[in-house]
């Protein structure tokens, strides 16, 4: 039976002290431009995407680990500047029951013929359901090429922007850092195939996951 308490998403109530009068400001107008995108998931039963890239290369990601006493912990990788980017959209069933995660990985930075193509994998993926995409004001967002691309998917897609000095609005954020944070961690790779391959290996975790895609939509302010 539906819950006639849910209605899209909101913001959470509470913030943390710590933080200043001006940050709390921006926070409430960046969660308050967010509002129609979210209030409208569930008239239209949409599924909300959030959606983010990053990059990572050979260079581990170096976190505080156990090392017998007096004996300093020491990482042994090459200096490669090599990098693969990574694209991720976490999505949100409107209902708020549900979640997902769609990713991809690929050499060199994502532009606005890669993330077209992102986009149409990820329709393919949703096999006829409506969505709403949350991302930032990254140039290959705002290009001609992609705002032609969304007009011609209005039928199936919105799209909402983060606001530029919010990215902490965005759950995907959390995302990295936890996988950073756990199969990168200290991980001293031979090439860029063993980092895939430890960013997919995080990536999939997340995703048998049924309480991390909403713990990271809470750290980010926002619940259904």
């Amino acid at each position: 039976m539906e819950d006639p308490r849910i209605d899209g998403l909101d913001t959470t109530a509470t913030r943390q002290a710590s933080q200043g009068a001006q940050s709390g400001e921006s926070e409430t107008m960046g969660r308050s431009k967010m509002a129609p995108g979210k209030k409208n998931a569930r008239r239209r039963k949409a599924w909300i995407f959030f959606q983010d890239e990053s990059g990572v290369s050979q260079r581990p990601s170096i976190r505080r680990t156990w090392a017998p006493r007096g004996e300093t912990p020491v990482l042994i990788h090459a200096f490669n500047w090599s990098t693969i980017s990574v694209c991720a959209a976490m999505g949100f069933c409107w209902d708020g029951r549900r979640s997902q995660l769609f990713f991809q990985t690929r050499e060199g930075s994502y532009n606005s013929e890669s993330l077209i193509a992102f986009l149409q994998n990820l329709r393919r993926h949703l096999r006829g359901k409506k969505a709403i995409l949350v991302w930032d004001g990254l140039p290959a967002h705002k290009s001609q090429a992609m705002k032609e691309y969304l007009h011609s998917q209005r039928s199936w897609l919105r799209v909402e922007r983060l606001p530029g000095y919010a990215p902490d609005l965005n759950p995907v954020e959390t995302l990295w850092g936890n996988v950073k944070g756990q199969e990168l961690a200290n991980h001293c790779s031979e090439d860029l195939d063993e980092v895939v391959t430890a960013v997919e290996k995080g990536f999939k975790r997340v995703q048998k996951s049924r309480t991390l895609p909403f713990s990271f939509l809470k750290h980010a302010g926002l619940t259904f």
